[in-house]
């Protein structure tokens, strides 16, 4: 017997870490697409900007301070999206931290903070949210990973984490496929960020020669924006996209595996 799911016509999400860059990008592509969204950040005055893009897409927007690395945080934020917006049916968890160091001179607080905000954040998050959507019967979680899972120098902290993040995508998806909920991940190559540039000014880099470097292992003849990866979430929050799960899609402009 074949068993279809059926979306819901209250389309809410919730984006990680919305403020800006990233974030802001699949947000507002999800308003695009007909969803009310949730957005999660550290500052949630910091948001505001993208409550504004969303306003604009014509569908309803909350922002809410929260440390997703925190459990109670995440548990009451959402329930306030539940009470507020709508139960929720799609999360993006986008929210994540840099804390560059080789394993010299890497601190246990620079492990520990990285693997807090990029990992333990996927597994609450998904875990609060996954209850609303087995009582809808539909689903879409999507985890942001990255390039850095196949590793890079200085960020054994950041690679760990986001190695896990595609672990555990691969293992909610055998979980809870047969609930109507599909879980993937979208893993970012170069992309130009705030974050980004931080990380050329922490170097005392100009940025103009990262993305000159960056660019030797990029072969669509441009860096990455914030757009690129919000079409990669969007396909995979579609309703049309019920056959895709437990995948790893590197949006980096080259090959990757």
């Amino acid at each position: 017997m074949t068993t279809i799911f059926t979306a819901p016509n209250h389309k809410v999400a919730i984006v990680t870490g919305g403020a800006r860059g990233i974030g802001a990008a699949i947000a507002t592509r999800l308003a695009a697409d007909g969803h009310h969204v949730a957005v999660f950040d550290l500052d949630a005055d910091a948001c505001a900007e993208t409550v504004e893009r969303i306003e604009t897409a014509g569908r309803r927007a909350l922002a809410l301070a929260v440390d997703v690395s925190n459990e109670d945080a995440v548990v009451a934020g959402v329930a306030r999206v539940a009470e507020e917006l709508g139960a929720p049916t799609v999360l993006v968890n986008n929210a994540g931290i840099l804390r560059d160091r080789t394993l010299a001179k890497m601190t246990l607080d620079d492990w520990e903070v990285v693997m807090a905000v990029n990992l333990r954040s996927v597994f609450l998050m998904c875990r609060a949210v996954q209850p609303h959507m087995r009582s809808a019967r539909w689903g879409r979680i999507v985890n942001l990973s990255s390039t850095a899972a196949l590793g890079v120098i200085g960020e054994s902290n950041y690679s760990a984490a986001k190695a896990g993040v595609q672990g555990i995508t691969r293992t909610l998806a055998i979980e809870l496929g047969r609930h109507g909920i599909t879980v993937n991940a979208v893993a970012p190559g170069f992309v130009v960020t705030d974050m980004t540039r931080a990380v050329a000014a922490r170097m005392n880099m100009p940025f103009e020669d990262m993305v000159t470097d960056m660019m030797t292992g990029i072969y669509v003849g441009r860096p990455g924006v914030p757009d690129d990866i919000a079409q990669a979430v969007a396909f995979f929050t579609d309703e049309r996209s019920g056959f895709v799960t437990g995948q790893v899609l590197y949006v980096a402009g080259a090959p990757r595996a």
